[in-house]
């Protein structure tokens, strides 16, 4: 499997939702969130794509400790999230870092543990419960070969943009 260039925009156990400025690199706070949640594992995107909603592809890194807003994270992709909102699909890559032995065993979504499966599901179900106008759908779990194929798609997506 391949690796990949993450950026981090929100650390695991933050309540605020950070989100990069592509023009000037800077990060800047979006909000905090209604609810009391707090993000499961760091949250980010990755670099040179373009999801289905118009921004980059995010990703879920699972790492042993939090890293700061705008750090790089050279990942490797073991499954996805399905959801969408009120913005449309917006599915969520699910990573580990791509040469740290104490990930090495987790190669796919079912070798993530279930309590962090769980976790993950709770969190992006009910995150956005007390925002008005704003809804999650979840719509379960996929491989890491359908997590490689998103960022593959992003990657092709960005460069038609790009061409035009």
């Amino acid at each position: 499997m391949a690796s990949y260039d993450a950026v981090i925009e929100i650390p695991k156990g933050s309540r605020n939702k950070y989100e990069v400025d592509h023009e000037t690199g800077r990060v800047y706070l979006d909000r905090v969130l209604f609810t009391s949640f707090v993000y499961p594992t760091d949250y980010g995107f990755f670099e040179n794509t373009l999801g289905l909603d118009g921004d980059p592809v995010d990703v879920l890194v699972l790492l042993e400790y939090p890293v700061f807003p705008g750090v790089g994270v050279k990942v490797r992709p073991v499954g996805v999230f399905n959801m969408s909102d009120e913005a449309g699909i917006d599915s969520k890559v699910i990573a580990v870092p791509a040469k740290d032995p104490r990930w090495a065993h987790i190669t796919d979504v079912d070798s993530i543990p279930a309590q962090l499966r769980s976790e993950i599901e709770h969190f992006f179900e009910h995150y956005k419960d007390l925002e008005p106008g704003k809804w999650v759908k979840t719509e379960g779990w996929g491989s890491a070969e359908d997590a490689e194929q998103i960022i593959q798609n992003g990657i092709t997506k960005l460069a038609e943009e790009s061409a035009h």
